[in-house]
Parts: structure tokens; sequence; C-alpha cells
């Protein structure tokens, strides 16, 4: 009687099943996610990009598209993408008020960079705050698009924010596309 009370927690813990973690390799990117769904699912945690998804899941840390990484701290949600990928899109969401997306852009050659933010939020307050350049200077504010002459080669930011100049929600999903 002993022994088969020893074993009922066994048997219990033995048959648990963590959830599914699958990771599939699809020409130029890495889908993880913790269920199987179907790949063309979207939805405002999912952005196709050319042939590629990228999903931004909360539950999912890092999701990397050779080279693009997404870290969260304090009200920040950066991300890091080698320019060697442009033309791409990437989506976001702004979960509380005040946050800030910066868009790391590295090892950058062009002379000219595009960038436009889309969302289907009415009344969405955010725009372009700050471009910085690969020497350390900083331009701005820009609107949802812009197009900037870079000078010099290295990493380029884009830094994506709510406008003090006006009004509107600061929380909901949103893309944003570089040439």
């Amino acid at each position: 009687m002993k022994k088969s009370l020893l074993l009922i927690p066994l048997m219990i813990i033995s048959c648990k099943k963590e959830p599914k973690v699958m990771e599939m390799q699809d020409r130029d990117s890495v889908i993880v996610s913790e269920e199987a769904s179907p790949v063309e699912k979207t939805d405002s945690a999912t952005v196709k990009m050319k042939d590629s998804i990228i999903n931004n899941a909360p539950k999912t840390k890092e999701v990397l598209s050779k080279g693009v990484m997404r870290d969260v701290k304090d009200g920040q949600i950066i991300r890091t993408a080698d320019a060697a990928q442009l033309p791409f899109k990437l989506g976001e969401e702004f979960t509380k008020d005040g946050q800030e997306f910066i868009l790391k852009i590295t090892n950058f050659s062009k002379q000219t960079l595009k960038a436009k933010i889309s969302t289907d939020v009415k009344d969405f307050n955010i725009r372009f705050n700050q471009i910085k350049l690969p020497n350390g200077d900083y331009d701005g504010p820009f609107g949802r698009e812009i197009t900037y002459d870079v000078k010099g080669k290295g990493e380029v930011w884009l830094i994506v924010g709510k406008s003090n100049m006006a009004s509107g929600s600061t929380k909901g999903s949103f893309t944003v596309s570089v040439e």
C-alpha cells in the first residue's frame, strides 16, 4: 500500500506534458512558437515579411530572422537588424503609456534611409522622434514617414514614440517598414 502511494505522485509528474516548442527553418527566417499553428494566420503579433514571418507574441522573448533581435526593458522595445536584410517590415505593439521603440540597423552603408510607420489604430499618437546617425549625431523629430540622407557607414537608430505636440492614444500595434 505504501509503495503504491509513492508511485502515484511519480506517475502524475511523469505524465505532465510541457507545451510543445517548435522551431521551423523557412528560407531566411526562424519561427519559434509555443504551439503548432498555421503559418498563414496573422494577427497583431505576427507580421509577414517578404517570404518570412516575424512573430512578436509576448511569450516569445527573442525571435530571430537572421540577425533581428528583440529586447524589452524599462518601457523601451529595442530591435536590432542587419542592413543586409533591407527592405523589411517589423511589427510591434505599445501596451503601456510612454513606451518607446528603438530600431538599431547595423552595418548600414546606403546613402538614403526610407522608413514608414503604419497602423490600423485610429487616433494613434506615434511618430519617428529621432534618428541616430553613424557618427553619433541625432536629428528629429519627424512624422510617420522619413527619408534621410545618411552620411557615413555604421549603425543607424530609428526612435519611435509619442509626439508631445499631438494628442491621441499611445497604445496599439504598428509596423515599421524600412528600405
